[in-house]
C-alpha cells in the first residue's frame, strides 16, 4: 500500500512537472509571438517625426541621424565624404558610416533606409540578449518549468515605447548595443586555457573584433569593457591569470586595429577632427555641478526608461541582495550590472544628460528586470506557490501593457512636420537658380539625408563659422526659430541677410519653426549658372590633402 502511494504521488509530481513545463513553454512562445508583432509596428510610418509631445525631449531628433551618416551621404551624393573644416564625426566614429554607405549603395541616399538599418540592428540586438540570457538560465528544479527570463526580456524590449522612439532613429545607440551584448556572447564561448584551448580562437578573434567594433561606433562604448571583461574572468573561473591569458587575444586584436586605424589613417589625416569630436562637448561635464547634484540628476532621469521598469529594477537590485543572492552566481547577470553602472558611470561624467544616452542602460537592465521575476517565479514554483506565479504574471503585465498602448498611439498618431519642412526648403533652394543649393544649418545633414541638398553645420566644425562661410559660401540659411547674434556676426561679414520662408516642424518650444534665409553676397559676384554650384577646388580634395585654414582663405 505503502509503495502505491509513494508511485502515485511520485506520479503526481511528475504530471505537475510535465503540465509546468508545458505551461511555461507556451507561456514562452506567446511572449515571443507578442513581441514580434510589436517589433514589426517598428517599421510602421518609418517617416514620421519623433513622436511630438512625448515624455522625451532630446536633440538628436533634430541633428544626429544626419550628422552620424553625413559621410555615407556625402559619399553617395556628393562623391567626398569628408568637408575639409565642416564637422566630420567619421574620422573618429567610421562604423555607423560604413554601414550606412553599404545600404546606401543598394537603395539610395534615404531616411527611410537608414532608420531600417537601425530596426535590423535593433533586431540583433534583441536575438543576442536571447541568446545570452538563455544560455545562463536553466530550470532551478525539476518542477519549476521552463525558464522565460529571455522570452520576459525579449516581450519588454519590443513593446517599450521607449525602444520604440529611439531605435527608430538612425543613432549611434543601438548599434553599441547590438555590439556589446554580442561581446558578452563571444566571452561566454570562451574556454578556461587548460581545457580545449584550440576552441578559443574563433570566440577570441570575434570578441576582438567586436570590441574595436563597439569603440569605433561610440567611443564612450569604453565604460562597457568592464562588463565585457566580468565575462572573461568567469570563463576563466573567477582567476586573474588564466583570465588574463583568455584576454589576451581579444584584446591584443582590439588594440591593434585601433591603432592601426589612428596611425595609418586618422593621425596623418584628420587628427583635428578626431580631436575636435572630444572637445566639441566641452560645455558638459561633471566638473560644472556639484557631485551630488549630478549623481541625483543621474538616477533621477532613468525614468525615462520606463516609470514601472526602472523602479522594478530596483526591487530587482534589493531583492537579489537580500533575498536571492544566488543571482550574482549567475554570470550574465554581473556582467548586465557592470554594463548598466558602467554607462550611468559615463552618464554622470559626462553630465549631459540626453534621453538617448539612456538607450545603451535600458536593455541591459530591461533583461535585469527579466531574470530577477523570473527567479522570484521558479522559486515560488518550487515551492507550489501559486501566488508566487500570478505575481510574476503581473509584474510582466504592469510594464508590458501600459508601455504596449502607448505605443501603439504612437503607431495610429503619425506625423510628418520635420519631412514636410525639409521638403518645404529643398523647393525654395531650388526656386532659385541664382543662389548655390548649399545651405548652412544645424539641421542641414538631416535635411541633406531627407532632401538631397547639400550642406554644412553652423554650430560645429573645426573652422570657426566666419571662415567656413567664406571658404563655402553657402546660399542659404536654416535657422530654428531666430537667427542668433553669433551666426547674424559670421553671415554679415559678406552676406545681407533676408528672411524668405519659416515651416512649422516638431514640437520643442526652442525648435519648432523651419527659418530660410536667402545670403544675399554684399559683392558683386556674377550669379551663379545651372542649379548647382561644385566645391571650390581647395575643398576637392583627396586622402590627405586637406587644406590649411590659410589656404582656404586665398
Amino acid at each position: 500500500m505503502a509503495d502505491e502511494l509513494g508511485q502515485s504521488t511520485e506520479h503526481r509530481r511528475t504530471q505537475s512537472s510535465a503540465f509546468r513545463w508545458q505551461l511555461s513553454t507556451v507561456l514562452s512562445g506567446l511572449m515571443l509571438v507578442v513581441a514580434a508583432i510589436f517589433f514589426a509596428l517598428h517599421f510602421v510610418h518609418l517617416a514620421a517625426d519623433f513622436p511630438n509631445h512625448s515624455p522625451w525631449v532630446d536633440w538628436s531628433k533634430y541633428t544626429d541621424e544626419g550628422w552620424y551618416g553625413d559621410a555615407a551621404a556625402r559619399k553617395m551624393l556628393f562623391g567626398n565624404w569628408y568637408f575639409a573644416g565642416d564637422f566630420n564625426p567619421a574620422v573618429a566614429l567610421p562604423v555607423w558610416p560604413l554601414l550606412e554607405f553599404a545600404l546606401f549603395k543598394a537603395t539610395g541616399v534615404s531616411i527611410v533606409a537608414a532608420r531600417a538599418l537601425t530596426l535590423c540592428v535593433f533586431a540583433l540586438g534583441i536575438a543576442g540578449f536571447y541568446v545570452l540570457i538563455c544560455k545562463f538560465t536553466r530550470p532551478r528544479s525539476e518542477g519549476s518549468g521552463r525558464p522565460l527570463a529571455a522570452a520576459i526580456t525579449v516581450l519588454l524590449l519590443c513593446v517599450s515605447p521607449y525602444f520604440f522612439v529611439f531605435e527608430r532613429l538612425a543613432i549611434l545607440e543601438p548599434l553599441v548595443v547590438t555590439l556589446t551584448v554580442w561581446a558578452l556572447i563571444a566571452a561566454a564561448h570562451l574556454h578556461p586555457p587548460h581545457l580545449r584551448p584550440w576552441k578559443n580562437w574563433l570566440p577570441s578573434i570575434a570578441l576582438g573584433l567586436l570590441l574595436v567594433g563597439m569603440i569605433l561606433t561610440k567611443t564612450t562604448a569604453l565604460f562597457l569593457v568592464p562588463a565585457v571583461a566580468y565575462m572573461v574572468w568567469s570563463r576563466a573561473g573567477y582567476r586573474l591569470r588564466p583570465a588574463l591569458k583568455l584576454a589576451a587575444l581579444p584584446g591584443g586584436l582590439a588594440l591593434g586595429l585601433w591603432l592601426a586605424y589612428f596611425v595609418l589613417l586618422v593621425r596623418p589625416h584628420y587628427l583635428a577632427d578626431f580631436h575636435y569630436l572630444f572637445s566639441a562637448n566641452g560645455y558638459t561635464g561633471i566638473m560644472l555641478d556639484p557631485l551630488e547634484k549630478v549623481v541625483l540628476n543621474t538616477l533621477t532621469d532613468g525614468m525615462w526608461m520606463g516609470p514601472v521598469l526602472y523602479p522594478a529594477f530596483f526591487v530587482v537590485l534589493g531583492l537579489s541582495l537580500f533575498w536571492r543572492p544566488r543571482l550574482f552566481a549567475n554570470p550574465a547577470f554581473v556582467a548586465l550590472l557592470l554594463w548598466a553602472g558602467g554607462y550611468f558611470a559615463f552618464l554622470g561624467y559626462h553630465n549631459n544628460l540626453q534621453p538617448r544616452y539612456y538607450t545603451v542602460v535600458a536593455a541591459p537592465l530591461t533583461a535585469i528586470v527579466a531574470l530577477g521575476i523570473d527567479a522570484f517565479r521558479q522559486a515560488s514554483a518550487r515551492r507550489a506557490d501559486i501566488l508566487g506565479g500570478i505575481l510574476a504574471a503581473c509584474a510582466v503585465l504592469a510594464i508590458a501593457v501600459p508601455d504596449a498602448i502607448q505605443q501603439i498611439g504612437y503607431v495610429l498618431h503619425p506625423e510628418y512636420t520635420l519631412l514636410h519642412a525639409a521638403q518645404e526648403v529643398r523647393s525654395v533652394v531650388l526656386s532659385d537658380p541664382s543662389h548655390p543649393e548649399l545651405i548652412l544649418s544645424i539641421s542641414g545633414s538631416d535635411i541633406t539625408m531627407m532632401t538631397g541638398l547639400r550642406s554644412i553645420d553652423d554650430d560645429f566644425g573645426t573652422m570657426e563659422l566666419v571662415d567656413r562661410v567664406k571658404a563655402y559660401r553657402p546660399g542659404w540659411y536654416v535657422a530654428w526659430n531666430e537667427l542668433d547674434d553669433d551666426k547674424m556676426d559670421a553671415l554679415s561679414t559678406i552676406y545681407r541677410i533676408q528672411r524668405v520662408a519659416a515651416f512649422p516642424a516638431m514640437d520643442d518650444p526652442d525648435r519648432n519653426l523651419l527659418i530660410v534665409y536667402r545670403l544675399d553676397p554684399k559683392d558683386a559676384t556674377p550669379p551663379v549658372k545651372g542649379r548647382r554650384r561644385p566645391l571650390p577646388k581647395a575643398l576637392r580634395t583627396r586622402l590627405g590633402q586637406q587644406p590649411s585654414v590659410d589656404q582656404l582663405e586665398h
